[in-house]
């Protein structure tokens, strides 16, 4: 398998049908080059998307790659995922956040699940190490507002490794005193 289908099959592998209705509400929080919101959207083209991210020259790159390919309701945003998360226009806002390959679940809680609606859901596509941070994110997720995680294994084709997507239902508010200040969360992650 080519590395760039690699990326786009593995972006694909949070689709889930029951989540996925024509009004959702996205937001890619580390969007980095697009993954996985760019594909989902692709896929899926009525869902109205967000990418975050916190490096201004991918927003960008991401806007110009939103206009060549002629995507609508897509926005994109400059922000660290702990100031974005505490913009009233974006806290509890998304029916479902999408991360991938950002940072440890414990600590990705914490950047993605304020951005949650109650009832909303949070799809965390991790690698090979899943099963241990999902163990290890268990108190951030409940302390953030979420759901016992649900981890669904994912194979992806002509590849070994193991990987998964983990879903997590917001089942109330995120405390007012989450997100952390920017670096807190990766420094000090709730355990």
């Amino acid at each position: 398998m080519q590395p760039e289908h690699k990326h786009m099959i593995d972006s694909l592998s949070c689709w889930n049908e029951e989540l996925f209705d024509e009004n959702i509400k996205v937001i890619d929080v580390g969007t980095g080059a697009g993954f996985p919101g760019i594909p989902l959207k692709i896929f899926k083209p009525g869902i109205k998307l967000t990418l975050l991210d916190s490096l201004n020259k991918r927003i960008v790159f991401l806007r110009t790659v939103v206009d060549e390919l002629g995507l609508k309701n897509v926005e994109c945003i400059h922000a660290r995922a702990e100031e974005g998360a505490r913009n009233k226009e974006l806290r509890e806002q998304f029916d479902l956040v999408v991360s991938r390959a950002v940072a440890r679940l414990s600590v990705l809680a914490e950047y993605c699940l304020p951005f949650v609606k109650i009832n909303g859901t949070f799809a965390a596509l991790k690698g090979m190490k899943y099963a241990q941070e999902t163990q290890d994110g268990k108190k951030a997720v409940s302390i953030l507002g979420g759901s016992t995680p649900d981890c669904v294994e994912i194979r992806l084709p002509d590849l070994d490794d193991k990987r998964a997507v983990i879903y997590i239902k917001k089942e109330k508010s995120t405390p007012k005193a989450y997100p952390r200040k920017a670096g807190t969360p990766d420094k000090n992650p709730l355990l």
